[in-house]
């Protein structure tokens, strides 16, 4: 195996090495900290190497076993994968050192430390299998490596409120799966391949019926995963009821997976020539419902699922539009959100920590007691609202531009066209809006009142301390952390949109994908010696 096929496959495999690793470190709480902080580091450095070559060289693939790529195991990492690898890496990283922080704090979490460490890791290798692999089944595996992780982190240090929000979890996802599973035995009978590569070839030949048929099938299952409404009931009653760290993470990468899973398959495997009038609804929809879900919500764990429930409709928005600027807005922002939306969900637990609640109500004052949260959530908030000059304004931007090239469209049904474009732009600067008097709110009832003693801590005996009027320095650090990246995307608007306009031509090239997957095999006999392709060039 070449080296640039085993950066390829070493955020997949590395950390579930490392999660057998922890297992064995079981009595060694540190010893197996230290080692998921540097596995997970390393997943950053590789990808971050992985994104380079990328943008520079082409794809880099590698065919596991040396089977053919539509046979075997495909790997590839393009610009796409490895920008959104290298993004996940980043919070997975800081989402780490926090949980970390908060067990060297409240040493009654010791006993939770292994199971936490490599359930955590097995999920950093689910989301890199999703985002690199090269076909449906193997993705189908990644979205099952996340749940099986995901469910025994919502239910660490098991409550009733846990386990009912752990069920609700596992029912729809595995609802979710069953008909994953069931697509994907349609799609493999109807063209005898499950590759992305030889999808895209073969799927183009099929009657139109049963193209839109396979194509609306594909969409139903990754909307599910993505919290797209009215698929989305699932997710404000699972995410907010885990530890901080936990929601963060989840909060952050599994819904833009499955956001990632439906720009993978609806530009590569069922291409739209012009705007999806169906995909548009779906974000006019998910935009509203999701802003107006936030405004009837007390605590802030549910005001934030329900906002980035709401947030999704603007990625689908920019998807719907099947245009280059469309879709680098779509990758732009998918990288910004991720970032915000774990930033937020940790000073949510910092907040919990000190005042022992998470409704914004009972507190009031943080800002003259601890000034740090405040900023700490402050510039997130502002972000996510949409405020210049962050990162959420540079996105936003993007797809409002996207927006209104695509309005000026001419041509047969152009004038309903342009009306369905400009309600979404409407719903896009509506949810903004609001999503910035809902912080704005949650500002000044936990920060700018007349401040408040803590709250008792409801459970002490579980896993998670709060109402301790203290924080964590090692959770300041890692949530301090999370902001600075977010910081940085603005300061890099340039290069980092120049980079998802590339992205973005190359998914609107299906031959690029192609030529990368197939390119190094066709013709090709098995030789024994390891994988059959190396880097590829696909610019």
């Amino acid at each position: 195996m070449t080296a640039p096929e085993v950066l390829v496959v070493l955020p997949v495999v590395g950390p579930l090495l490392a999660a057998g690793g922890t297992l064995l470190l079981r009595f060694r709480l540190r010893a197996q900290r230290m080692l998921a902080l540097a596995v997970v580091a390393a997943v950053a450095a590789d990808a971050a190497v992985l994104l380079a070559a990328a943008d520079t060289t082409g794809p880099t693939v590698a065919h596991l076993g040396d089977w053919p790529a539509q046979i075997g195991i495909t790997l590839v990492a393009d610009r796409l994968a490895a920008l959104l690898l290298l993004t996940s890496a980043v919070v997975t990283l800081a989402v780490l050192g926090y949980a970390v922080g908060q067990g060297v704090v409240d040493e009654r979490a010791e006993g939770n430390s292994t199971i936490f460490n490599a359930c955590y890791l097995t999920l950093v290798a689910g989301v890199a299998l999703a985002y690199l692999t090269a076909d449906l089944f193997n993705l189908f595996v990644a979205f099952e490596v996340m749940l099986v992780s995901s469910y025994v982190l919502i239910t660490l240090d098991t409550t009733a409120e846990r386990v009912q929000a752990g069920m609700t979890y596992v029912i729809v996802s595995l609802t979710s799966s069953l008909l994953f599973l069931t697509t994907l035995a349609l799609v493999y009978a109807s063209t005898g391949t499950v590759s992305f590569a030889g999808l895209a070839a073969t799927v183009s030949g099929l009657p139109a019926a049963l193209r839109a048929a396979l194509g609306l099938l594909v969409l139903v299952v990754f909307a599910i995963k993505a919290a797209v409404v009215p698929l989305h009931f699932w997710l404000p009653d699972s995410y907010p009821t885990a530890p901080a760290p936990i929601t963060a993470v989840l909060a952050a990468l599994l819904t833009k997976v499955g956001v990632y899973a439906i720009v993978r398959t609806h530009t590569l495997v069922f291409p739209h020539s012009g705007t999806w009038p169906l995909l548009l609804a779906a974000a006019v929809a998910t935009l509203l419902v999701g802003a107006l879900g936030a405004l009837a919500q007390e605590n802030l764990n549910r005001v934030l699922s329900f906002l980035l429930v709401s947030h999704i409709g603007f990625m689908l928005f920019g998807l719907s539009l099947f245009t280059v600027i469309g879709l680098s807005g779509v990758i732009l922002y998918m990288v910004h959100h991720i970032v915000v939306q774990a930033t937020l969900f940790l000073a949510s637990g910092l907040i919990t920590r000190y005042a022992g609640t998470s409704m914004p109500r009972r507190t009031g004052g943080l800002a003259a007691v601890v000034p740090v949260v405040a900023a700490l959530f402050a510039i997130p908030a502002l972000s996510l609202s949409g405020v210049p000059p962050l990162s959420g304004f540079i996105a936003k931007l993007a797809l409002l531009q996207a927006g209104s090239r695509a309005g000026a469209a001419s041509g047969p049904g152009a004038g309903a066209f342009r009306t369905g474009v400009y309600v979404a732009v409407a719903a896009m600067l509506v949810t903004s809006l609001l999503t910035l008097y809902v912080m704005a709110r949650v500002w000044v009832s936990a920060f700018w009142r007349r401040p408040r003693p803590a709250h008792p801590d409801p459970d002490p005996g579980d896993l998670l301390v709060v109402g301790t009027e203290t924080v964590s320095r090692p959770m300041i650090a890692a949530t301090a952390g999370l902001v600075a990246a977010g910081l940085v995307i603005p300061v890099l608007a340039g290069p980092l949109s120049g980079l998802t306009a590339r992205a973005a031509a190359d998914l609107l090239t299906p031959a690029v994908y192609e030529q990368a997957v197939l390119g190094g095999n066709q013709g090709r006999e098995p030789d024994g010696h390891g994988t059959a392709s190396g880097r590829v060039g696909g610019r």
